[in-house]
């Protein structure tokens, strides 16, 4: 188990192009401005980008000391020759051509397989965290029954620092944490200011089993992420639902009569969950990580809080 972990962390999929293309210069500058920022945890995957965020965040991590940053990465998705490819991988969200394709593989040798060429393309050999990615998109059970044990082996083996499961569906992660001998999972999208379906099961499966949160996607598609809520923002895949947006618009109005950005109550309210070590934030420009780094460091009064709870808009 990892003893120190960074409250704020930097998700790398806008460096592997997601949604926009960015240049090798202009995703140097963003991880600069993070690490400028006092960021020291970095996030990634093969899925991001189809190994670009990984080459690139790897190569930039390689100019830091070693033992100054917490490095994480993903399994269960392998990149392999792409027989037909088409253009761009724009049907996933990445402005990267689509030469190579993902091959689920929750295999012991899948996993082993995924690790050894995470560790190539990032080229560092040390990886502090394996997550399995996304594990109910293709077999939960088959991750219980071997992606699991393979990751507990290679950490046995201290082949990795820790491992865990990073997901967006709640009943996934809750079982992965029952069923499994988990150190952290990464909560995207469940567990934010908006909403908080995780707090029905995972939290208490992880206060049981003692299991760390890393809660990402805090921002809601973006919702979150400016201090005056747009009517028109993009929800998950889609239209905002009339009741979160009601939801929205009550808790911007509880932040601004405390003073406090919206973005900034974003970032730090699933830090007041125990259980909740860090929080990961994306970005694709380097203010992005300069604003979201102040907006961590922000005093948030205990009041705020204390009214979102009794007004019924957050859990606790």
């Amino acid at each position: 188990m990892l003893s120190e972990f960074p409250r704020l962390g930097y998700g790398a999929a806008n460096v592997g192009n997601l949604f926009r293309a960015l240049t090798d210069d202009e995703a140097w500058d963003v991880l600069e401005a993070a690490w400028d920022a006092g960021i020291r945890y970095f996030d990634t995957a093969p899925h991001y980008g189809l190994g670009l965020s990984e080459r690139r965040l790897g190569a930039f991590l390689q100019t830091k000391p070693r033992d100054e940053f917490v490095l994480s990465t993903k399994a269960g998705r392998l990149l392999r020759p792409n027989p037909s490819p088409s253009g761009l991988d724009t049907a996933n969200d990445f402005h990267v051509p689509d030469d190579l394709q993902r091959v689920w593989d929750f295999s012991e040798s899948g996993i082993r397989a995924s690790l050894a060429e995470s560790r190539e393309r990032l080229g560092i050999e040390k990886i502090d965290l394996l997550y399995l990615h996304d594990p109910e998109r293709n077999d939960l059970g088959l991750a219980l029954e071997s992606a699991f044990p393979a990751l507990e082996a290679l950490r046995a083996e201290h082949q990795v620092g820790a491992v865990g499961v990073g997901s967006m569906v709640s009943d996934a992660l809750a079982r992965s944490v029952r069923e499994a001998d988990l150190d952290l999972i990464m909560v995207a999208g469940r567990y934010t200011l908006l909403e908080q379906p995780a707090a029905a099961e995972v939290l208490p499966a992880c206060a049981e089993t003692g299991t760390g949160i890393v809660a990402a996607s805090v921002f809601n598609s973006g919702l979150l992420a400016q201090s005056e809520p747009r009517r028109d923002g993009r929800y998950e895949y889609g239209q905002l639902p009339d009741e979160l947006w009601d939801r929205l618009v009550r808790i911007a109005a509880v932040c601004r009569a405390h003073d406090v950005p919206l973005p900034a109550a974003a970032i730090q309210y699933p830090l007041q969950a125990g259980v909740v070590r860090s929080v990961v934030v994306g970005g694709s420009r380097p203010a992005q990580l300069a604003q979201n780094a102040e907006y961590a460091a922000l005093e948030v009064p205990a009041d705020l809080w204390a009214e979102l709870a009794e007004e019924g808009l957050t859990d606790a």
